[in-house]
């Protein structure tokens, strides 16, 4: 009898399903209203979003998404399967890949449903976040195990940790830098990851007294702070600098995407930018290591918005650095951090090509 296959889910956060407001409003009623993402009492949280959020910011957000909409659909979602078909031929029938989103469609649900159809063997989820949060990677795997454990027979299921500092992800991100900063030159290079509330930072904390403590919390993995965001990010900005050439004078790194008005962790993206404008730095690269395909945040929040901005305030070129999306070098790493999870051959491993 044929063994059965190993079921691997990939997970990415989500999008809507069309650039309109309707959409869109499902589309952030579903994100906004996780205790993970808001992480705020629930009376405060659903008076948050129904009274502040939904009312006005669907319009807005689709308007942007407009900016960047394909003709395939959400650039997020053209990736994210386009990352799952290229794996898919590159694990072969030993594995049988399914695309899922922690919101909206495909959700973890129907991913799940169809590894069970396919009747593997065991399950192997990997959130495609490299830095780990609670807001992400854990609401991620929080749904798949609610899902699975309503299952009569619950899968056994495998988790990819999060590959900050794998070597494959940071080879693929210089690889992707490369031409880009070849081309511009650029005076300053800036690391941009997704913010978060410094609350959350906190409470990812072991001992409660390690992280936003002191300015260098962040220099070295350590105990106390092994689950913390912040210093994954400044850790996998540290690898890609080394591996582009880059001194520490040489880049910046900075948090994008805030929310509201409470303290979020800086220095930010949009301030940085500005303070650089006003020192006469007139070429920049960004690149995003916290997300592994494009997205809002980056072709619409980088690509367009900050780059009207920084000409705005006397800068001349900003070039973002595509995000991984199906690169080969990057379908070689995920390929690879399955094998090695799973205990199956690497083809590196036994002279072939990756």
């Amino acid at each position: 009898m044929q063994d059965r296959p190993l079921g691997l889910l990939l997970i990415n956060l989500g999008t809507p399903t069309a650039p309109e407001t309707g959409p869109v409003r499902s589309y952030l009623r579903e994100f906004l209203s996780d205790p993970r993402v808001l992480d705020i009492p629930p009376l405060g949280r659903w008076s948050l979003l129904n009274l502040i959020i939904l009312p006005f910011r669907p319009a807005k957000s689709a308007h942007a998404y407009r900016q960047i909409w394909t003709a395939l659909g959400s650039p997020l979602m053209v990736h994210h399967l386009a990352l799952a078909e290229a794996v898919q031929a590159e694990l072969g029938d030993a594995v049988k890949v399914v695309a899922a989103m922690r919101y909206g469609e495909p959700s973890i649900q129907a991913g799940l449903a169809a590894l069970k159809d396919a009747d593997v063997d065991r399950i192997l989820v990997m959130p495609l976040y490299p830095q780990y949060s609670s807001s992400a990677t854990g609401s991620s795997l929080e749904e798949v195990f609610r899902v699975a454990g309503q299952m009569w027979n619950v899968p056994a299921i495998q988790v990819i940790p999060p590959f900050f500092d794998d070597p494959g992800f940071i080879g693929a991100c210089v690889a992707q830098a490369q031409p880009v900063l070849a081309a511009l030159t650029p005076e300053r290079v800036l690391f941009s990851f997704h913010g978060l509330p410094e609350r959350q930072v906190r409470k990812s904390d072991t001992t409660g007294q390690h992280c936003l403590s002191q300015a260098d919390c962040c220099a070295t993995i350590t105990a106390a702070n092994r689950y913390c965001y912040r210093a994954q990010c400044e850790h996998t900005a540290r690898a890609i600098a080394a591996g582009l050439g880059l001194s520490a004078a040489d880049y910046v790194v900075c948090f994008q995407s805030r929310l509201g008005r409470t303290p979020w962790i800086g220095p930010y993206t949009d301030q940085v930018l500005t303070e650089l404008a006003e020192q006469g730095v007139k070429r920049v690269a960004v690149l995003c290591p916290a997300f592994t395909a494009d997205c809002l945040e980056t072709l619409e929040e980088i690509g367009l918005r900050a780059l009207a901005d920084f000409r705005a305030k006397g800068g001349e070129a900003l070039a973002l650095v595509p995000s991984l999306n199906a690169t080969p070098a990057w379908v070689a790493a995920v390929s690879h951090l399955v094998r090695r999870q799973a205990g199956l051959p690497d083809r590196t491993a036994v002279g072939l090509a990756p």
